[in-house]
């Protein structure tokens, strides 16, 4: 496992903001909104992404779950035309009564650390170890909240994961 940097530029994404654990109710109300639209708008497929961060002074990982906070995202090729997406969530709403809380965002977080991480989310943690080791090394420190990519199904019994955190000169 070795990180490496990369650059990411502006990218337009619908995004949904909430709290709680992966997987908990408000979690999955908010993947199951952010597909639904990006249905109706027509999107391509993007593999889901968030951001998680918590509003704590102790160390993320030692926060309860129900605690955490994200922004999902789902890139876009381009921003949709004007009243686009408000078509595209107003006709969602039936089927998915959350589709009102899915906006547009754009996303830029520059200069970042990433790691493929391959296995159980519950090993994350030597991941990002890995991750803080190198920044460490290479004179960084965390300039945004903690970012993921999803690369397979959340069912998937080896899922693969892009874990990216967006840095700064110390």
């Amino acid at each position: 496992m070795n990180p490496t940097v990369a650059t990411h530029g502006p990218t337009a994404c619908l995004s949904v903001t909430g709290q709680g654990e992966p997987g908990g109710g408000e979690y999955a109300a908010a993947v199951q909104a952010i597909y639904t639209v990006a249905t109706a708008l027509g999107a391509g497929y993007a593999p889901l992404e968030g951001q998680w961060w918590v509003e704590d002074e102790r160390p993320a990982l030692e926060v309860p779950r129900e605690q955490w906070r994200w922004h999902l995202m789902l890139p876009l090729p381009a921003a949709p035309s004007a009243g686009t997406l408000e078509a595209a969530r107003e006709h969602s709403r039936v089927a998915c009564p959350a589709a009102y809380r899915i906006r547009l965002a754009t996303v830029a977080e520059g200069e970042c650390v990433e790691l493929l991480h391959e296995g159980p989310f519950s090993e994350e943690p030597r991941s990002l170890k890995v991750i803080h080791d190198y920044m460490a090394e290479q004179g960084l420190v965390p300039n945004g909240p903690h970012h993921e990519v999803y690369l397979s199904p959340p069912d998937d019994p080896a899922p693969r994961t892009l874990l990216r955190q967006p840095v700064r000169p110390a």
